[in-house]
């Protein structure tokens, strides 16, 4: 048998190594961690369902042939292996992955994800031009001129979007609301001037003598200072000579001070400046969808803006002004600073009202109408209490600046008199709210009358709306939607037995399984509390069963064992979820892959802090998507 030297054995191997170096397109170069490890996996596991233009849910995994395309379709993966951790996926009717498999499954695809590299490209973002929506409008109004007037209560109702209605996208404007607010604008100048006070306070310069020339000065001075607060920046030379050019006109029309203050005041908040959150752009190129050209920085005008509309739902104080002046807000530490600043002010209350009231749909609660037969004591004014408790919880969460994770396993709540019936606990009467310990069954806000209202039918609980709420609103876990051909539950007619032995029937289905075992088991969680939350412990006849199995094999008996999972072996999730909601109540956009590099970032400076909210706020201020922005052109 021929045999190579040794000299020539070792060339071999050099032209070998040579050739797949210049070669990139064969074999041996096109050897990479996705299709060694992972690829072989989906061929084995997925692709019999997921391939092709047939591909079930849309996902085809015979497109990734040597990468998982991991910069562009990282929401995808992130999604897959969370199914296949809490063993989803392959769905119960398919051959069932042995815990090596699985483990070999996760462990391959975290390494994709892994690989995705925030330093690739400065990917903020670019948020659309958006008005100020109703809760902003008042606010603003209130902190501009010293009037409390909600005129943007009669204005129509705000779209919706991501969750939330300051999302720039879906904040139009229908013809009735330019009619309003030239409306509004002239109720608020004509209250300015009827209050000397608040004339005093808005326009404070007095002309030093009677002149014309001092008198003119003085309006001058006024209108440029009213301006720059109404447009929260200073003004353009155009814009100061056209306030000018107005008043002129006015004045030689006759007009009164009055007349020409007025007048000038609903020009000022009847301008596009006002009424929209303009950044340094000229107005019309932030309604351009053209392509991006790059990144710029914030200035400081615009992150006061920013702070201020996400911590306070309104304009800038003087502080902010000050700084944005200096340029100083530019500076992360100086951000950091007056987030915390901001937080302690009693005008954060907009955070709890318009951040918490969307994301825990607290505003929801008036509109409820549990069955007055079969819950005679739910009235308007305890569902507004039940309402009040989380906000009070959330308030003093901020305020003391405690850990997340209590909402999810807090010992303790905030009650009035009304409450404490409601809960059997005794010793709180009256409508102050008090801190007081919860029963042993209690933890955390999902125990609150208010989610277990919210998550209920009119007539009876529904385990599948809580479990799914909490999937949806606490873990980010969406369920899919049901299939077309599946029928609900109420609609089932051949289902017999207790709630929970028809949804076990319900799941029999294939194709509910998959979905329901994760959202059942946390619905019936918390079945021991009723459709009000009242706890009990039978429901009609029937011992309530509040056991449950997790994926994972996690076993819990009830609500408070149930919290206790979810506080620490769901913790990331949680925390994951809250910071990407606050992210996008912040920018006012929804989320993107890139994001979640600040996403990333707020979550482990959460871990290094205690998982304080103070930590979460500050990482958000100073995150890319927040302090820069991306610029386009036609």
């Amino acid at each position: 048998m021929f045999r190579l030297t040794a000299s020539e054995h070792l060339w071999l191997l050099v032209w070998v190594a040579l050739f797949c170096v210049t070669n990139q397109k064969m074999v041996c170069a096109e050897s990479t961690p996705f299709s060694e490890d992972l690829r072989p996996l989906l061929v084995e596991h997925c692709m019999e369902c997921h391939s092709a233009d047939g591909a079930e849910g849309g996902i085809a995994f015979d497109q990734y042939v040597d990468s998982a395309k991991i910069q562009s379709d990282f929401e995808l993966w992130e999604k897959v292996v969370r199914l296949v951790k809490d063993r989803q996926m392959p769905p119960s009717d398919a051959e069932e992955l042995q815990a090596t498999s699985i483990q070999k499954f996760v462990s391959a695809i975290e390494y994709e994800l892994s690989q995705f590299d925030c330093s690739v490209e400065k990917r903020p973002g670019r948020v659309t031009i958006r008005r100020l929506n109703k809760a902003e409008y008042n606010n603003t109004i209130r902190d501009l001129t010293g009037l409390d007037l909600h005129l943007a209560d009669d204005f129509p109702s705000d779209d919706v979007g991501n969750g939330f209605d300051n999302i720039g996208e879906v904040l139009s404007i229908p013809p009735i609301l330019l009619e309003k607010y030239i409306q509004a604008a002239e109720k608020i100048a004509a209250a300015i001037w009827q209050d000397p006070a608040i004339r005093k306070q808005v326009f404070p310069y007095s002309p030093k003598s009677e002149s014309l020339e001092d008198r003119v000065f003085a309006a001058t001075e006024n209108v440029r200072l009213f301006a720059r607060k109404a447009f929260r920046r200073p003004i353009r030379e155009k814009e100061a000579q056209r306030f000018l050019q107005l008043m002129r006109n006015v004045w030689e029309r006759d007009g009164t001070e009055a007349e020409i203050m007025q007048t000038i005041t609903v020009a000022i908040l009847s301008n596009p400046n006002f009424i929209f959150r303009v950044e340094d752009e000229p107005i019309e190129q932030q309604f351009d969808t053209g392509e991006t050209v790059g990144t710029r920085i914030l200035n400081s005008y615009e992150l006061a803006s920013r702070l201020s509309y996400f911590l306070w739902s309104s304009m800038p104080d003087e502080r902010l002004f000050e700084l944005a002046e200096q340029g100083e807000l530019v500076k992360p530490a100086v951000l950091v600073a007056e987030s915390q600043r901001m937080l302690r002010d009693p005008k954060a209350s907009a955070l709890v009202e318009n951040f918490a009231g969307q994301w825990l749909q607290l505003r929801d609660i008036e509109r409820l109408s549990p069955d007055p037969t079969l819950f005679p004591n739910y009235s308007k004014e305890l569902g507004r209490s039940m309402r009040q408790e989380t906000e009070v919880f959330f308030a003093r969460l901020i305020q003391e600046d405690r850990n997340v994770l209590e909402f999810l396993n807090a010992d303790y709540t905030y009650i009035d008199g009304a409450l404490a019936k409601h809960y059997g606990i005794a010793g709180v009467e009256g409508d102050e709210f008090q801190r007081v310990a919860l029963q042993s069954n209690r933890r955390g806000i999902l125990t609150h009358a208010s989610i277990l209202t919210l998550t209920s039918n009119p007539t009876r609980t529904s385990p599948v709306k809580r479990g799914k709420w909490i999937l949806e609103n606490m873990l980010d876990e969406p369920p899919p939607p049901p299939p077309a051909d599946v029928p609900d539950l109420e609609e089932g007619g051949e289902t017999l037995g207790s709630l929970r032995e028809q949804m076990e029937q319900h799941r029999a289905n294939p194709s509910c399984a998959v979905c329901h075992r994760t959202m059942d088991a946390i619905g019936f969680g918390l079945e021991n509390f009723d459709a009000v939350g009242v706890w009990r412990e039978k429901d009609g006849q029937g011992l309530i069963d509040a056991s449950g199995k997790l994926p994972g094999n996690q076993v819990f008996e009830g609500a408070s064992a149930l919290m206790e999972i979810l506080s620490e072996e769901k913790k990331e999730a949680f925390t994951r979820c809250l910071a990407e909601k606050l992210l996008t109540y912040a920018l006012g956009r929804g989320l993107g892959s890139f994001d979640r590099c600040a996403v990333n970032d707020t979550v482990e400076s959460l871990e290094k802090n205690e998982y304080r909210f103070s930590a979460m706020i500050a990482a958000i201020v100073t995150s890319e998507p927040f302090t820069m922005c991306e610029v386009t052109v036609k």
